[in-house]
């Protein structure tokens, strides 16, 4: 048997989709060979795993209220077993984080306006809620018309959580109290109408990237570990000036060198790659990849950094990259992987 690699997708299930899917990576036959459901939630579209990779945590919906739930990570099989589930009144949460000690989970709702802390149990499961942060304030789009919440998690030493508002343009930095509290420490404001999204550290911890889905930017912020500060370096635009049609931006993450950085587009239907420039940390294009499917919700990068496997929300789909660690540029190996509604992609 080759080298095998395990993988989890978050979806929505309005149509085909039956939850939560596991799939297998075969790394010498160069293949996504499996995918199955073995987590039977409701729209679980984003999944965290633990740091040891014992449990797994989705959001999910649970009748007319939203939350999270808890599974504990078979270590032989992969397969999942439902701790718990804790859900309040309003929409499920879009984004959930946990921190290393596996004792404190945050979440973030695009439509409650909502950041919230949860405490966990020793045991993996949900042990109630620690703390509820709701934001106000919007922006000049169309789209801004209240907060929307888009991504909640921890900084790299785990002081503080951040939480990035698509609807205001506002990135705050909550210090974590030892209670599992959030205390609000700084506000960085996006260019007006950008609309932030998701934010990734650079190894260094001092650099942070974030995408913007109105505007399909990509800001470069200087990070202050102590204060929880964030400047602006540059900006640089993730889709060619030759698209003039919709555009959201999804994804971003870093390679674990620190050298390049990747960004999704849906509507252009691409993954970008920039280079990190080792002076100063802002980025340059290398190049446009087509995902190879419609609406490129996420990405992830193997833990070795080798591959990148792609989901197309719309197309229901997986495209399996093979990553030039030299160049950080992608070759496509595998496409139209099945993989109904999938949203979110995380590697045990």
């Amino acid at each position: 048997m080759g080298q095998l690699l395990t993988g989890y997708l978050g979806t929505y299930t309005k149509n085909a989709s039956e939850g939560i899917y596991r799939f297998t990576l075969d790394l010498d036959q160069e293949k996504i060979t499996t995918v199955d459901a073995v987590g039977h939630v409701d729209n679980p579209t984003y999944v965290t795993l633990s740091s040891d990779g014992s449990y797994l945590y989705a959001v999910s919906k649970e009748g007319e209220e939203g939350g999270v739930t808890a599974f504990k990570v078979d270590h032989e099989t992969n397969a999942l077993t439902k701790l718990n589930s804790l859900a309040k009144a309003g929409s499920p949460p879009c984004h959930v984080s946990v921190n290393k000690a596996n004792t404190l989970l945050v979440t973030a709702n695009y439509h409650t306006k909502e950041i919230i802390s949860y405490h966990l149990n020793t045991d993996g499961s949900v042990k109630g809620i620690a703390d509820i942060k709701v934001h106000e304030g919007s922006g000049p789009h169309e789209r801004q018309e209240k907060p929307h919440m888009h991504f909640s998690g921890f900084t790299p030493d785990e002081r503080y959580v951040i939480a990035v508002d698509l609807g205001s343009d506002a990135i705050t930095s909550y210090k974590v109290e030892e209670d599992g509290s959030l205390t609000k420490e700084a506000v960085f404001v996006a260019p007006h109408g950008s609309g932030p999204r998701h934010i990734a550290f650079h190894p260094n911890g001092a650099i942070a990237y974030v995408m913007t889905e109105l505007t399909s930017v990509v800001l470069t912020l200087a990070y202050d570990a102590h204060t929880g500060v964030f400047t602006l370096i540059n900006t640089i635009k993730a889709i060619p000036d030759a698209h003039t049609s919709t555009n959201d931006g999804s994804a971003v993450h870093v390679s674990n060198d620190g050298c390049f950085v990747y960004v999704g587009n849906r509507g252009h239907n691409s993954v970008t790659v920039f280079k990190v420039n080792p002076i100063d940390f802002s980025i340059s294009l290398v190049e446009y990849v087509d995902s190879l499917g419609d609406w490129p919700r996420d990405f992830a990068l193997t833990p070795d950094n080798d591959y990148l496997v792609c989901s197309n929300q719309n197309s229901g789909s997986l495209t399996l990259f093979k990553r030039d660690k030299e160049t950080g540029m992608l070759t496509p190996v595998q496409q139209d992987v099945y993989a109904p509604e999938a949203v979110c992609v995380k590697f045990i």
